[in-house]
């Protein structure tokens, strides 16, 4: 299903964005390839698979990954599948009007508030807000969030990070996709 939700709440900025990246997120698609996962150390590595936990990531390693994206009435819709298995779907609903713009990222237990930034084409994530099972964590105590995804040579290269300052690393996941684009 083709929808306008995304270039809406971009505005005149969505011409910003990478052409493909625009055509994504009109069309809605499918991505897939490998992603490699990982996890800090001691403390770090502890807090980040209880993080991955969560959100239901498999374990550290090189992973196969199918993302299929869609619109519905409810918003734009992320299905990731690792492996022909672990399932990890979010809902982006969007909230735009002269005062403010965000997106509302619900994965699981976990709501995120992100804005974007457009940095050379990219779409670059901003955190917010965060809430784990409805409660709202201090901006100081939930961890930094690096999110982007932008086009190499015509794939889908994207990358999500998870730090605490002093810790570093918690959980990453990164990867470069083919992409199907939904038909008209």
């Amino acid at each position: 299903m083709k929808s306008d939700l995304v270039r809406k709440w971009f505005g005149k900025d969505f011409d910003k964005l990478d052409p493909l990246l625009q055509k994504l997120h009109i069309l809605g698609g499918e991505l897939s390839g490998s992603v490699d996962i990982s996890y800090g150390k001691g403390l770090s590595g502890f807090i980040g698979k209880r993080l991955a936990h969560k959100i239901q990531l498999p374990k550290k390693g090189h992973h196969k990954i199918v993302v299929v994206i869609f619109f519905s009435k409810n918003g734009l819709h992320w299905k990731r599948q690792f492996n022909n298995n672990n399932i990890v779907e979010s809902l982006f609903t969007s909230v735009a009007n002269n005062k403010t713009r965000f997106w509302i990222e619900k994965t699981g237990p976990l709501t995120m508030q992100l804005t974007v930034d457009i940095i050379n084409g990219a779409w670059v994530w901003r955190c917010l807000n965060i809430s784990l099972f409805g409660i709202t964590i201090p901006l100081w105590l939930i961890p930094r969030l690096h999110s982007s995804k932008k086009i190499v040579n015509g794939q889908y290269k994207f990358q999500v990070a998870f730090s605490y300052p002093l810790l570093g690393n918690l959980v990453s996941y990164k990867g470069v996709l083919e992409t199907k684009f939904n038909d008209l």
